[in-house]
């Protein structure tokens, strides 16, 4: 089945949701795909971010988090697990310039990808993709497992 785009990464697949890591030039082509998936797209822009706070910060703006929200880890994961005020079909999350958070703050990062990881397989089990992409420089695949 081809897309508007003309190519079909199956993002409406909850089974093949995930976290990847991309390099930048790929977000644009993957958020085409996302809306012709049906799924709401939204951009998390990661440049210089350099803390939690930051990054608190930035996920409840790209996310439109409900006023009151945390500004913690369970917070950010319990937010990610239950988008009732975003209804959607699905779900592509698209993290812009993801080095600069894991050049500064590894552990942090580390913990957005457990996170993120949580919220694939809690929507997966109720059959709803849920896909994060971080774009990081094409020099720090090497050094990811």
């Amino acid at each position: 089945m081809m897309s508007e785009t003309g190519f079909d990464l199956g993002l409406d697949d909850a089974k093949r949701a995930g976290v990847f890591f991309v390099a930048e030039e790929d977000l644009d082509p993957i958020a085409a795909a996302g809306r012709d998936a049906g799924l709401l797209v939204r951009r998390v822009d990661l440049a210089g971010c350099r803390d939690k706070p930051t990054l608190m910060l930035r996920m409840a703006m790209a996310m439109d988090f409900p006023s009151g929200s945390g500004r913690n880890w369970d917070a950010l994961s319990d937010r990610l697990r239950d988008l009732g005020w975003l209804p959607a079909q699905g779900y592509a999350l698209l993290f812009r310039d993801a080095g600069d958070l894991r050049e500064v703050d590894e552990s942090g990062f580390e913990t957005l990808l457990d996170v993120l990881d949580e919220a694939v397989q809690a929507w997966a089990g109720q059959d709803v993709p849920f896909w994060a992409f971080l774009a990081l420089p094409e020099s720090d695949f090497s050094e990811i497992n």
